[in-house]
């Protein structure tokens, strides 16, 4: 079924619904057995292992078991150091909410974890599971839920010392105000994010859906089609830059932001440019339409 090393990593190799529902103690003893050495190398092994099961069950959309294993290695997260643990617990988690194929355990599988990090007192992990949280709440339209949270978070990170993570969650703000068209208000979160983030590294990802907002506010909200198109055309090139599907979007909202200042030939330089071309494939439909769009103002 897996690889020899995820065998010898992962007992018994059924893994799925066995490690969810029977998940006893002599299970988790015998793991953290296995698992408990002071080699750091051995350790660093078995990390990369579990992220590479991790990585073959989101990719083959075994959804349940992605989530046994997530709590399967809590365990081995107690031999480890907080900071290890945390990245760990995060890129797992990630990849399930990450998975395309929803299984409708996505907040209750975040809640879990939740509590379990309450429970072991890893207060930043556990923020960074609530953030996590709030942009599901956001995904799903629970945005009542999402502002809530939000809320006793950013007072929370306000207080401490992860930038990166608040910039986040003011993001999260802005976007789930817009969504309820509540403009003032999402026009000051985005200003607070955006703040913040000039304060620090921002990482592409990030920069990049901050760029993306700020072009959607401009677009949307104050039909300046000439600024919101600067932003877009950065978070497409943050966005490309780390290979997101978000860049597609990204390259859309450009394409319309010329049609609204009508300019076809603009269009047309941006649809058969190089980095353009790389997505032509996959978005025949899109390109045939504004192919049309082109000739029809020629």
């Amino acid at each position: 079924m897996f690889p020899c090393c995820y065998q010898q990593l992962l007992k018994p190799t059924s893994l799925a619904s066995n490690l969810v529902e029977d998940h006893d103690a002599q299970d988790e003893l015998a793991f953290k057995r296995d698992i408990q050495d002071n080699d750091e190398e051995a350790v660093r092994v078995k990390e990369q292992s579990i992220l590479e099961l991790g990585g073959l069950l989101a990719k083959t959309g075994q959804a349940a078991e992605l989530g046994g294993l997530l709590k399967y290695v809590r365990p081995f997260l107690n031999s480890i150091s907080k900071a290890k643990a945390a990245r760990l617990v995060r890129s797992l988690l990630d990849m399930f909410l990450d998975m395309e194929a929803a299984t409708g355990q996505e907040v209750e599988l975040c809640l879990e974890c939740i509590e379990w990090a309450k429970s072991e007192k890893r207060t930043f992990l556990r923020q960074a599971l609530e953030a996590r949280l709030v942009s599901l709440y956001f995904d799903t339209k629970r945005y009542q839920e999402a502002l809530h949270l939000g809320s006793q978070l950013l007072q929370e990170l306000k207080k401490m010392d992860d930038k990166a993570l608040l910039v986040e969650l003011q993001l999260l703000e802005s976007k789930t105000y817009h969504a309820l068209s509540n403009l003032p208000k999402a026009r000051a979160a985005l200003t607070s994010a955006r703040t913040t983030a000039n304060a620090i590294y921002c990482p592409p990802k990030l920069q990049a859906a901050l760029d993306m907002q700020s072009g959607i506010i401009h677009a949307a909200e104050e039909k300046d089609w000439k600024t919101a198109y600067s932003y877009f055309y950065e978070a497409f090139e943050g966005y490309d830059s780390i290979d997101s599907p978000r860049a597609i979007t990204a390259l859309k909202y450009m394409l319309l932001c010329k049609i609204m200042l009508n300019l076809p030939e603009d269009v047309q330089a941006l649809i058969s440019g190089k980095l353009a071309l790389r997505y032509a494939g996959r978005q025949k439909k899109m390109i045939h339409s504004f192919h049309k769009y082109i000739k029809q103002h020629n």
